[in-house]
């Protein structure tokens, strides 16, 4: 058989069946698949777990030695148990097997081994029943000292119950086995100046190390690797739509962006100004503009946008604004048409596009569109239709990106007969290190200050689980604001009882551990805390209205305009009105079980209040105890206002996997080794270094590896993948 390659069939060297068995639990098909999957961590023959802190009711795989066999018979019906003890000097879990007294000829006290199953509970003591197993040798293999053989690293895999450790251990070797020479996709310059070894190389000591020295050195290769392939990816992206044309869009002395300054009632911030001249600047530049604007709630990005839009407007240009939701879509469309007055209303026409307008709005909406009347287009994901067609798209604006794919905003930008300029924003600021991994394709611009009048607002946690009667309270509190005029939010995290979270608008809600909810009530919803406020004493005579995503638009839209106009007092709602929406009477906020949102959300939604000159209240209840995540995520985010700060701190509290979505294409786009929360220095070392090998060579004609790396780990849809956190 010819040497293997990292393309080859997994089925030419596995078979049919085992290959399909990788393919179900994986996603795996090729060689290269399954040498990425990387051991998990390692254990040795002379060093055992720790038996006292495996999960209950996960699969597990553990390294133990047996220290007693017994075996009884059954009284319910005829048969035997086998109950084998093993132990890590510490801990101890038993072993139990239904009729299979021949395993107590292997099972033998002394003997270790590496042993897979399902940790479960029975009268007060762990155990495995039923579990896989595979023995270590009762000695050393011979011309082996038994210290290296005792010492030597033995790899545990990220497994199945159809696909033990041990065997994925097994298909590994056996491809390694076979494969020939891969090439390396970082270059040599690039290896020797970070001292890595050969990819080959640091694929064979990653799985088959004989000490820990070799699986360290392999994990630094393969980590950088990793980091590498991402970044030229993102930066290929970035180099290519740059090499592309675009109109050129500038604004004209006296002409629409001078006349809507100048009716503005308030001067412009320092970052309002220093990001409006870089986007000016590229507007003008005849290159497509692609850029993220980052900020705090109420910073003002809505309004460097719609400064662009005038620029684009200028040259009869037309923008388009991207929003998440109808309620989001419709709140701009009002904004953009205050903040230009009637005079620039008139002749840029903004027009409103959703999935709900009545059949003959919708015409005459994409009527307006086509043939460019309309210079300002605001919609949901209605803008990505076949059916819509723009005069002249100039500029795309993508609001909320967390929302959104590289495909959706892709999608509109395709809609230009010349590429468009693109302009993100988002009110979740991202910290340095997963802006260069999720948005590298982008520049990034932050808008720290907040406009001059915007009120602090003062936010404290309500602990449910430790002063149970303080939610009283938090309603009496309530009151208190609306006797003084104004009006307030109640957050919920469902809208009916039964559900589990507000999924339908997009809630990261985190659940509580099995430990922590068995003592919970069930979480809060609209329907029941619309009914308990509406009957509420120190609430009597006060409008109470619901506000969520299964409402029809016209429902949600008549709700906020009534509230906008101070004619509701309160909205019970889910998280859809965590972004854009903007009542200047509203000055208190009560989000109920907060450690059900993560902690962007909270912020977003807390950015709701302290708008209009009034100071703002922010309460958020929660029944987790003490000590938890799930707290400390409430606390941080009472603890500042700092949304930069808070974007960090949820970094560190979340998984891993969270941070760069978990929706991606098989098992081959997720990250394996790298970690953005603490490999900030590899992703910076391995963006420099690609960055310069594309400006040598964007076509990588003369580096054939990293262009096959490139097209093996980063297809289309695991590039979306990656930017829809």
């Amino acid at each position: 058989m010819n040497a293997l390659g990292l393309d080859d069939r997994l089925d030419r060297v596995l078979g049919a069946k085992t290959a399909g068995v990788f393919s179900r639990s994986f996603g795996f098909s090729t060689v290269g698949d399954l040498l990425a999957h990387y051991p998990r961590r390692y254990a040795r023959r002379g060093d055992l777990t720790v038996l006292s802190e495996l999960p209950m009711d996960e699969n597990v795989t553990i390294v133990a030695q047996v220290v007693q066999v017994t075996e009884r018979s059954m009284r319910a019906r005829r048969g035997s148990i086998l109950e084998v003890l093993i132990s890590d000097g510490n801990g101890a879990l038993t072993l139990t097997f239904f009729n299979q007294s021949w395993r107590a000829n292997e099972l033998t006290p002394g003997r270790g081994g590496v042993f897979a199953g399902k940790i479960s509970s029975y009268k007060g003591h762990n155990q495995l029943a039923h579990p896989t197993y595979e023995l270590f040798e009762p000695d050393a293999p011979t011309g082996i000292s038994p210290k290296i053989w005792a010492e030597t690293p033995i790899p545990i895999y990220p497994a199945t119950a159809a696909l033990t450790s041990w065997v994925i251990q097994k298909s590994i070797a056996l491809v390694l086995d076979g494969l020939g020479e891969v090439d390396d996709p970082v270059p040599e310059s690039v290896a020797e100046e970070e001292n890595l070894i050969g990819f080959r190389e640091a694929l064979e000591k990653i799985h088959r190390p004989t000490d820990d020295a070799h699986w360290r050195q392999a994990r630094d290769t393969l980590r950088f690797h990793e980091a590498f392939v991402l970044q030229a990816g993102l930066l290929e992206r970035r180099l290519s739509e740059r090499a592309e044309h675009a109109t050129v869009r500038e604004a004209r002395p006296g002409g629409l962006l001078e006349r809507l300054d100048a009716t503005l009632p308030f001067s412009l911030t320092g970052d309002q100004r220093t990001v409006g001249e870089e986007v000016a600047a590229e507007l003008a530049s005849g290159t497509p503009m692609n850029r993220l604007v980052q900020g705090e709630v109420g910073s003002g990005k809505t309004l460097v946008a719609l400064r662009a839009m005038l620029a684009v407007a200028e040259s009869g240009g037309q923008s388009a604004l991207l929003a998440p939701t109808e309620v989001l879509a419709a709140q701009h469309l009002r904004s953009i048409v205050a903040a230009l007055g009637p005079d620039l209303s008139a002749e840029l026409a903004p027009v409103l596009l959703t999935g709900q307008l009545p059949a003959p709005e919708r015409r005459r909406a994409l009527l307006r569109i086509v043939s460019g009347q309309a210079r300002i287009v605001v919609g949901t994901h209605a803008l990505l239709s076949t059916g819509v067609e723009f005069y002249d798209l100039g500029l795309v604006v993508v609001d909320e990106q967390h929302r959104f794919g590289v495909e959706q905003r892709e999608a509109l930008r395709r809609k230009g007969t010349v590429p468009p300029h693109v302009l993100v924003l988002t009110a979740t600021p991202i910290p340095r290190t997963v802006a260069m991994t999720v948005f590298g394709d982008l520049d990034v611009s932050a808008l720290r200050q907040l406009p001059a009048g915007r009120q602090p607002i003062e936010s404290f946690v309500v602990p449910l689980a430790e002063k149970p009667l303080w939610i009283r309270r938090a309603w009496e509190r309530l009151s208190e604001e609306l006797a003084a005029g104004r009006q307030a939010f109640v957050v919920c995290p469902a809208i009916e009882p039964g559900e589990q979270s507000a999924a339908e608008d997009g809630a990261e809600g985190a659940p509580p551990a099995e430990s922590e909810a068995r003592d919970r009530p069930p979480i809060a919803t609209v329907a029941e805390v619309l009914g308990d406020l509406r009957s509420h004493p120190a609430l009597a005579g006060r409008t109470i209205e619901p506000l969520h995503g299964r409402m029809s638009s016209e429902e949600k839209d008549r709700v906020m305009r009534g509230f906008a106009a101070g004619e509701i007092d309160v909205l019970v709602a889910t998280t859809v009105i965590e972004v854009g929406v903007d009542v200047p009477g509203a000055s208190m906020m009560v989000v109920l079980d907060a450690d059900r949102f993560g902690v962007s959300q909270l912020h977003q939604l807390r950015g709701r209040v302290g708008r209009g000159g009034l100071p703002g209240l922010c309460l958020l209840v929660t029944h987790a105890p003490e000590q938890t995540i799930a707290r400390d995520r409430v606390e941080a985010v009472a603890a500042t206002l700092d949304g930069f700060e808070l974007a960090q701190v949820d970094l560190e509290l979340r998984r891993e996997g969270d941070v760069l979505g978990s929706a991606q294409s098989g098992g081959r786009s997720s990250l394996k080794l790298l970690r953005v929360v603490s490999d900030s220095d590899v992703i910076e070392s391995a963006r420099e270094a690609a960055l310069g090998v594309l400006r040598d060579d964007q076509r990588l004609e003369r580096h054939p590896a990293l262009r096959a790396a490139l097209d093996r780990r980063l297809d289309d849809e695991t590039r979306a993948a990656l930017a829809k956190n």
